[in-house]
């Protein structure tokens, strides 16, 4: 009777031995349950994060990928402005340019996780900018119709180092992108195989538990289907992310689509403006014409009534109208200059000279309220260029400066010498350079503003108050001249732009357009000239026909030019041929081009207020008389074509 007390005391040791052994077992399996569901979240939350990167790759590439896409639409823009000359596609090249910026400052930031890249995208921002200086070169060319000089540029930048760079490096970001996503797939499936393997743990601890224990192995089961819910899960954020992927694709295919319209809307917004500005700059031409054609109608009328009435004052009213016919023939010459539809007639010149003369017409121009100041130390140094234009650039800069400076304050304007060598400034090459700086203390302008001053129809100012057109045609004007131009300015100190142009080393004789014409007497000459008038507009060749015979020519006219050569069989070569170079059917140097040897030894001089595309070689090597002309003028011109040694260019057109 004692033994089952002891047989009890035992089974119950045994009994809670198991039961203690059973709670273990319990407690085990939670923990490793835990542990185990510890693991599956680690894995499952380093897979959504590999996702994430993923994601992050993909619109890193799409973008390097964007602005590659927009430079080359750019580009294409660019070649189309330069074949066909319109402007409405010069303006779709600047915004496909601007667009380009956008994309590359996105990436920019989309990289800003990643240091590796920061320096390709610092040498992708340095390759933007200097492509965008070749491009926006060809496009000021194109813009002033120097369609040639345009199609070669663009021809040569098809394969420049700064279209190169940027390809290059472009692709060397998606290449890195690529590579990086490589990894962050790798490191996905990893984290993919590691939650598997911790399922397949849960699975035989599971096994274990059941094979020891049915209630451990409830417990497994349990875990099963948690792993099971944990798998359809990590499925659907797989579909998640391929759909939150389609999503991004298609709002930022939106987002293209909105852009591209604003920037058609900010095209027709610029048109308006220009059309605008183009309106008041015809108004104000018409009034300016309009006064000068009244002093020039009201003083040849008054000078007729006197000359009828026997009055001694019909003089004063021709040299009256004489004057504001001088007036409209400079105001046409700027205009054309203004315009860029002549092309360049260089001659030696002293830029400080230049610049002293023209004080009468800076300080009428920039008013009472702006002091000009000039410092001149050039050394003698000369450079060759077209007068005309370096007035009207000056002239530009200083109106800018004085709108810089709300047209109060000081300008100063600086002739001096500089010796630069290659790539110094610029595209300079090297050697000496006469520079022109213009300096004001304005309120200047900021970086973004710098980059596009060079720009076609770029304008700061207020609507009406400039085309943008200024500092375009100062560039292409000092290209044009192999010079350069520079501008240094900073937000509230001032601006100082300074021009490059190339040193002339030949002696050359002063220019003799510093005495106005109208001050000279007319000479007779004492040697009678046998000279050929070709003029299609009658009343112009009559006028032309007067004057020379006032010289004391034998004039002979012929109002076309493609009768010139029957007409020379009949009278015989002429001592002078002075011709119209904008005819209708044949231009004045296709006219003599087209004689060649037959005139190998007659000189030629050309008159014209306007040459158009008739210019360029074939007015080289031969005089150019502008209209409107004074006898004194004529006179000059004549003598300085007779001058001229003939033979060789006829020679040349022949051949």
């Amino acid at each position: 009777m004692r033994e089952r007390p002891a047989f009890g005391r035992a089974g119950q040791v045994k009994a809670h031995a198991r039961e203690l052994l059973l709670a273990l077992l319990v407690v085990l399996g939670v923990v490793a349950l835990g542990v185990l569901i510890l693991a599956q979240n680690r894995a499952a939350a380093a897979r959504d994060d590999a996702l994430r990167s993923q994601a992050h790759s993909y619109d890193v590439m799409i973008r390097a990928q964007a602005v590659a896409a927009d430079v080359a639409n750019a580009e294409a823009a660019l070649g189309r402005y330069v074949i066909s000359g319109e402007k409405q596609l010069g303006r779709i090249y600047v915004d496909r340019w601007s667009q380009a910026k956008g994309q590359l400052d996105a990436l920019d930031r989309e990289t800003d996780d990643n240091p590796a890249q920061d320096e390709d995208i610092r040498r992708l921002r340095r390759a933007y900018a200097e492509r965008g200086k070749e491009l926006a070169e060809i496009a000021g060319y194109s813009n002033f119709k120097l369609n040639q000089t345009a199609y070669g540029l663009f021809y040569r930048a098809r394969d420049t180092r700064a279209l190169r760079a940027v390809t290059a490096t472009l692709n060397r970001i998606i290449n890195r992108e690529h590579t990086l996503l490589l990894e962050r797939n790798a490191v996905a499936s990893h984290a993919v195989a590691r939650s598997n393997m911790t399922t397949q743990a849960l699975a035989l601890f599971g096994a274990l538990l059941v094979v020891g224990v049915s209630l451990f192995g409830w417990f497994a089961a349990q875990a099963l289907a948690e792993r099971a819910a944990a798998d359809a899960d990590a499925e659907l954020e797989r579909e998640r992310a391929v759909g939150l992927r389609a999503a991004v694709e298609s709002a930022t295919e939106q987002l293209r689509e909105e852009a591209h319209e604003r920037a058609l809307a900010e095209a027709q917004l610029r048109q308006v403006q220009k059309m605008e500005a183009v309106g008041q700059l015809t108004g104000g031409i018409a009034h300016d014409f309009n006064n000068m054609l009244a002093v020039v109608l009201g003083g040849l009328e008054l000078a007729k009534r006197r000359l009828h009435m026997g009055s001694d004052d019909a003089e004063r009213h021709i040299d009256s109208a004489i004057e504001g016919a001088n007036r409209a023939a400079a105001l046409t010459r700027q205009l054309l200059a203004f315009a860029r539809a002549e092309a360049l007639r260089p001659e030696a010149l002293d830029a400080g000279r230049l610049i002293v003369e023209m004080s009468d017409l800076l300080d009428r121009t920039l008013g009472d309220a702006i002091a000009v100041r000039v410092s001149t130390s050039g050394a003698g140094w000369r450079t060759w260029v077209d007068s005309h234009q370096l007035e009207n650039a000056v002239l530009n800069l200083a109106v800018n400066a004085r709108d810089a400076m709300d047209g109060r304050g000081t300008i100063l304007i600086e002739t001096g010498t500089a010796t630069l060598a290659r790539g110094a400034v610029g595209s300079c090459a090297a050697g000496d350079y006469v520079t022109v700086a213009v300096i004001d203390t304005g309120h200047g302008m900021s970086p973004e503003v710098l980059e596009r001053v060079f720009e076609p129809f770029f304008t700061t100012k207020p609507v009406g108050k400039g085309t943008g057109l200024g500092l375009s045609q100062i560039f292409a004007f000092v290209r044009q001249s192999n010079g350069e131009i520079t501008i240094d300015s900073a937000p509230n100190k001032g601006t100082t732009v300074t021009l490059y142009l190339p040193r002339h080393i030949h002696l050359a004789a002063p220019a003799l357009g510093s005495i106005p014409a109208a001050s000279l007497p007319a000479p007779r000459s004492t040697a009678a000239l046998t000279v050929l008038i070709v003029e299609d507009d009658p009343r112009v060749r009559a006028a032309t026909i007067g004057a020379v015979e006032e010289l004391g020519h034998r004039a002979v006219a012929c109002g076309d030019p493609s009768v010139v050569s029957t007409l020379l069989d009949e009278i015989g070569k002429p001592d002078l041929i002075l011709t119209d170079v904008l005819m209708p059917g044949q231009s004045g140097p296709e006219m003599i081009a087209e004689l060649g040897g037959a005139i190998a030894d007659v000189a030629v001089l050309f008159v014209t207020g306007y040459t158009g595309e008739a210019g360029g070689d074939m007015l080289e090597g031969h005089k150019l008389l502008r209209k409107p002309f004074t006898l004194a003028g004529l006179a000059r011109a004549i003598g300085e074509a007779l001058a001229e040694p003939r033979g060789t260019h006829a020679a040349e057109a022949a051949e």
